[in-house]
């Protein structure tokens, strides 16, 4: 008898233990989602992959109470998958690319948009906020939970904008979809945004979004504020935030995609690029790049110490006179390959740095190679310093005009690096006639043309000491 009762103490305390177990896990269990996508196949897969590193972690270092979602089309590489999942701790699902079939040319950005709508499948969760990689969230954003079926914001006044949304998942509407893609609906610019914005064409005639106090969910669709999608445009003119609608949250970078946030060069020209960048250093770090960056500093401080250790001594070169046509055509090719040169200089350094570095490091990177450059330049046409460096005077003006803190507005940004390009041209003309000169000079020399200078040289030639 004692033995059967000590059974039965021991089957009710592993039994509570357990149901406190199964409690306890399912409070653990987030009923919401921060999602966003990822595909391959464009020529920016990897700045999209950091962009949306960068926008998880910041998610995560804000302390948002929900999982975060990575749609990943099934070509991204593994080692991505993983690196997201172990060290981002985000939930990969992993899908197949639907099918655009609006899409006319191959290659155009947008062809894999689509796969936006598997939102809809995620239905282990009550509400996702569905994500474009360039969000800049400001502040936590966990009241748009309690948003109802379908909201997103207005940044243009007609179109919603898909960078932003909230929905409930839903295997009918996401059915729904797939049935409208297959039979080709009409869709207007043939992406996710045209798609997504015909299936809730009436949005803009429902109620704006505010979160009710109590924490309770909203049903039906609803306009969300401006605040959550601030179009960085907005803040170029102002040069701060003055968006009235609702908490200013989330800064979206809607434009041309060579000027996304994450790119070196977008900052000092978009002032906002650096705020990105500040995002990255206190998240995902620049570990990536660092081999790369170290790598050119070293090649191009080995060429200015080469350069400036091989550089000719011009009093002991002679110069001669020779009007022959083949002493014409080949001076006037070489003009050519010397001006060629020189635009080299400034424009390879900057296609080799590595994309996604601190604008900082990348436009340091960049002067120093296009100076190392124009240091070859310098020697192998025998020019003066200072008219081939410039143009590399001038960007560093530049740079520091736009990076200049304290303008009162964009407008007075842009005059005065307007101003600065008018009072910088006349030197920049005066440096190419200098040049041109130069060139004349030094393909006349000995060093340059011996052959032809021994060949039809007078008896008598001309020291430069």
């Amino acid at each position: 008898m004692i033995g059967r009762v000590d059974l039965l103490l021991v089957l009710l305390i592993a039994t509570t233990a357990t149901i406190g177990a199964e409690t306890t896990t399912l409070k653990g269990v987030n009923r919401n989602a921060y999602a966003t996508m990822m595909y391959m196949g464009t020529p920016r897969d990897y700045e999209f992959y950091v962009a949306t590193r960068v926008m998880l972690r910041s998610l995560t270092r804000l302390g948002v109470e929900a999982d975060l979602v990575v749609i990943a089309s099934l070509d991204v590489p593994l080692r991505w998958v993983q690196t997201l999942e172990q060290e981002d701790g985000a939930k990969v699902v992993r899908v197949k690319n639907l099918n655009n079939p609006y899409c006319i040319n191959p290659n155009w950005r947008f062809k894999l948009t689509l796969n936006k709508l598997y939102a809809w499948s995620l239905v282990n969760y009550d509400r996702v906020v569905m994500l474009d990689a360039d969000n800049l969230f400001l502040q936590k954003t966990d009241e748009l939970f309690q948003c109802g079926q379908f909201c997103a914001v207005f940044i243009n006044p007609c179109i919603f904008h898909t960078g932003l949304f909230v929905l409930q998942p839903s295997k009918k509407v996401f059915n729904d979809m797939i049935h409208e893609i297959e039979i080709g609906r009409e869709n207007q610019d043939g992406a996710d945004q045209g798609f997504i914005g015909g299936h809730f064409p009436d949005l803009l005639d429902r109620p704006m979004f505010h979160p009710p106090l109590n924490g309770t969910q909203l049903q039906g669709s609803y306009r969300l504020p401006l605040g959550y999608q601030m179009d960085a445009s907005y803040y170029y003119l102002k040069l701060h935030w003055s968006v009235p609608c609702g908490p200013n949250s989330v800064i979206t970078f809607p434009g041309a995609p060579w000027l996304k946030p994450w790119y070196w060069w977008s900052w000092p020209v978009l002032p906002l690029g650096i705020q990105w960048h500040e995002q990255r250093r206190l998240t995902v770090g620049y570990g990536a790049e660092m081999i790369a960056v170290l790598i050119q500093s070293i090649f191009y401080l080995g060429i200015i110490a080469v350069t400036r250790l091989a550089r000719p001594n011009l009093s002991k070169l002679c110069y001669r006179h020779d009007d022959s046509k083949s002493a014409f055509l080949l001076r006037t090719g070489l003009k050519l390959i010397a001006i060629w040169s020189i635009l080299a200089a400034y424009t390879v350094p900057f296609f080799v740095i590595p994309c996604t570095v601190h604008p900082l490091v990348g436009w340091s990177l960049y002067l120093l190679g296009s100076f190392s450059l124009s240091c070859i330049t310098v020697n192998a046409f025998l020019l003066p310093m200072l008219p081939v460096l410039v143009p590399w005077v001038g960007i560093l003006g530049v740079l520091l005009v736009m990076a200049y803190p304290w303008y009162n507005d964009g407008v007075v940004r842009a005059m005065a690096v307007f101003t600065y390009a008018f009072c910088a041209s006349p030197a920049l003309w005066m440096a190419l006639v200098k040049i041109k000169c130069s060139l004349h000079v030094s393909l006349e020399r000995e060093g340059f043309l011996p052959k032809i200078s021994e060949s039809t040289a007078p008896a008598g030639s001309n020291k430069l000491y």
